[in-house]
């Protein structure tokens, strides 16, 4: 039932390269930037990322990946820091470009404020106002006219420890779950609007900048700062179409 259900699964255990595979059915497989390491996992291998605009991978959009009517994103991370900013995405499809937006599963950053003329770009700014450093937070486009909805956990996710993080959605209840405890849930009836655009994983940018010149996959951004850059490792993580309760990521393969 699981494997049904499973619509990506990436894995992370290639020793070297920049790709990333999907084990699920509809083999999305993935680019990693320049920068993203293999150190070990929490099962095998894992990928590093640092607060480079290098470090990150992306699966471009497939129409399978059209909105379900639940979801669950989980993963293994164990980050060692938290973001400057707004926040730092696990992973998303979320874009800049109009229409493209559909749900975006981050950590909630510190907020910082740099001096008046060298500020981040605050694309993140108005859906989390208030998250405290390092608590998930969820947002997603509805499917018909209005604003994001956006949640944020309770507890704060642990520094420089693998812990298994998850957010489901049912169309009825968003519900964030941590090391496969229940931590909180929130009403939201609903769906998430389907859109066109691709997966971002421990990282966020203007993915229209990405280009593939020289054989590599790199962003051309004139600011080569990093502002929504996850920093830590990342294992084991997991799309499907369904809001699940129990996690089979939590024990060893």
């Amino acid at each position: 039932r699981h494997v049904y259900l499973l619509r990506a699964g990436w894995r992370m255990d290639e020793a070297a390269g920049t790709r990333v595979t999907d084990s699920g059915p509809l083999r999305l497989d993935g680019t990693a930037g320049l920068s993203v390491r293999r150190p070990f996992g929490r099962f095998g291998g894992g990928l590093g990322f640092e607060p480079s605009l290098d470090s990150f991978v992306f699966i471009p959009y497939n129409p399978a990946l059209a909105t379900f009517e639940a979801l669950t994103v989980e993963a293994w991370i164990s980050p060692t820091t938290f973001g400057s900013y707004e926040d730092t995405p696990i992973a998303a499809r979320w874009t800049e470009e109009a229409n493209r937006q559909s749900w975006i599963f981050s950590l909630a950053g510190r907020r910082f404020q740099d001096p008046v003329g060298t500020q981040g770009p605050g694309f993140h700014r108005t859906l989390f106002p208030d998250a405290l450093a390092g608590k998930l937070m969820f947002a997603y486009q509805p499917l018909y006219a209005g604003p994001p909805r956006a949640f944020v956990s309770t507890r704060v996710v642990d520094l420089e420890r693998w812990t298994h993080v998850a957010v489901t959605f049912d169309g009825h209840v968003v519900r964030f779950y941590i090391d496969g405890e229940l931590d909180s849930q929130f009403a939201s009836l609903g769906q998430i609007r389907s859109s066109e655009a691709p997966i971002l994983i421990g990282n966020y940018f203007d993915v229209r900048q990405l280009t593939g010149f020289g054989g590599d996959l790199r962003p051309e951004i004139a600011d080569p700062t990093a502002y929504y850059a996850y920093q830590g490792r990342m294992d084991e993580l997991r799309i499907s179409r369904t809001a699940r309760t129990v996690f089979p990521s939590l024990a060893p393969r």
